[in-house]
């Protein structure tokens, strides 16, 4: 064992070190030093999985003392820069946290609840049994967040599955879940992150245009993968019974969240730079609830592991030189799918934020749905690959999940046919201490 360990460190060093010497050929070709850090940084997070928080916070360091050093930051150089720098992304990392930790409980609540228990009771008896378990997990990620709708569709697909889940099939529960999150504010981390940075919901809804096409494409092939695999058993545990209170709990929680921020966005727009409203509401929410219903308080330690690294990675991509970014387009909003299967997209979807300038339900689809390509390009996949450890080989993924891709672009054309290329105004004036940073950056 000790011997399996050691080749896979090695290896992983290995690649490593190949990702540097890519990494020196781009800083040669003139690319932006503080982009080649970051893709270092996301590489390691990739290769050396068991330590994604060390890393993160590792690679901002590093990020941040080239800039203290050489470049200065987007509101000035030295530690004043980077003290409003933060101040003008402490609203968002916080607002985003106090989202990640009640997540975390919200989703406890739902499966405490036991409606996922009772869920295959509704489920057909052959290929087509497979694929409603994923239109129900696509439903759920919609009002749920898609890390919990993955876990969720997991864990009732090992109990219908007798435990034996085809890699194809992990594949496209992930994408399930990312599918159903993109159309939805509330439904993943980074359509969440466009709605507290100002984006309206309304202009993000359309991605599921494309996520429903797509939902058909991967969801009968990824089906037909596992009833030849394991068959379906639709049989569900008897006597259980739904604890609508914890339903209801869900629903308010919701409730209170997106109240909040239409309220904000709508009556006081000009407090929503002053103070994370969102994540407050939410855990008002969950506070006074909790009279009704506890929380499993217990699940909070390792959530706050996991919104670390997120929020590290995100503060990462507010650093980095956006006007350096190609031009948003459909054809990079296209080309941003397949960057987020390599790399995490809530860093993409922090820089996508920060340029400005797309049609966000084509930028929620790409970087929300893109991530499934690959078992690391979006958390839902991570965690589910948690679950399931075999799911954790990219030449698996891709030769077992090939699907997915076509899925992506066949959906991101769908919706382009239908409805068009409409780039959203701004919906945030920049600093007006960011155009003199053009220059510093050019130079980097």
């Amino acid at each position: 064992m000790r011997s399996v360990v050691m080749r896979l460190l090695a290896r992983e060093r290995g690649l490593f070190t190949a990702a540097v010497v890519v990494a020196a050929a781009c800083i040669a070709l003139g690319v932006p030093v503080e982009f080649v850090l970051f893709g270092l940084t996301l590489a390691g997070v990739a290769l050396f999985h068991h330590h994604t928080l060390q890393v993160a916070l590792v690679g901002l360091a590093v990020i941040v003392l080239y800039k203290l050093g050489f470049t200065g930051f987007r509101y000035g150089p030295g530690f004043g820069g980077l003290a409003t720098q933060f101040m003008h992304e402490w609203v968002i990392l916080s607002n985003l946290l106090g989202l990640l930790l009640g997540f975390a409980l919200l989703s406890n609540h739902f499966e405490e609840s036991k409606v996922p228990a009772v869920l295959p009771r509704f489920l057909p008896d052959d290929w087509k049994g497979a694929f409603v378990l994923l239109i129900m997990i696509f439903v759920l990620s919609s009002f749920l967040d898609n890390i919990a709708a993955a876990l969720i569709g997991g864990s009732i697909a090992g109990t219908v599955f007798r435990g034996k889940v085809h890699i194809g099939y992990l594949a496209a529960i992930v994408a399930a879940s990312n599918a159903g999150g993109s159309g939805s504010v509330v439904g993943d981390t980074t359509t969440t992150m466009m709605w507290i940075d100002g984006v309206d919901p309304v202009d993000v809804l359309e991605a599921f245009v494309a996520a429903s096409v797509a939902m058909v494409i991967f969801g009968i092939p990824a089906a037909i993968q596992q009833q030849r695999y394991s068959p379906i058993t639709k049989d569900a545990a008897r006597g259980v019974r739904v604890d609508w209170a914890r339903v209801a709990i869900v629903g308010a929680i919701l409730a209170t969240a997106i109240g909040v921020n239409v309220l904000i966005n709508v009556k006081f727009a000009h407090l929503s730079d002053s103070f994370p409203f969102i994540g407050a509401g939410v855990w008002a929410a969950l506070l006074v609830t909790a009279l009704w219903r506890r929380p499993a308080w217990s699940l909070l330690p390792g959530a706050l592991k996991g919104s670390i690294f997120l929020l590290s990675l995100i503060f990462c991509a507010s650093l980095m030189p956006v006007e350096k970014l190609p031009a948003a387009s459909w054809q990079t909003a296209l080309g941003l799918g397949f960057v987020s299967a390599v790399f995490d997209n809530i860093p993409l979807t922090a820089l996508a934020l920060k340029q400005g300038g797309y049609d966000w339900g084509y930028l929620a689809y790409a970087v929300g749905f893109g991530g499934s390509m690959i078992w690391f390009g979006s958390s839902a996949g991570v965690a589910l690959s948690n679950m399931y450890p075999q799911a954790k080989s990219v030449g698996l993924w891709l030769r077992h999940g090939w699907h997915i891709a076509v899925a992506y672009v066949i959906g991101f054309f769908v919706m382009f046919s239908i409805l068009g290329w409409h780039p959203n105004a701004p919906h945030k004036a920049k600093p007006a201490a960011e155009t003199p940073r053009a220059n510093v950056y050019s130079a980097s």
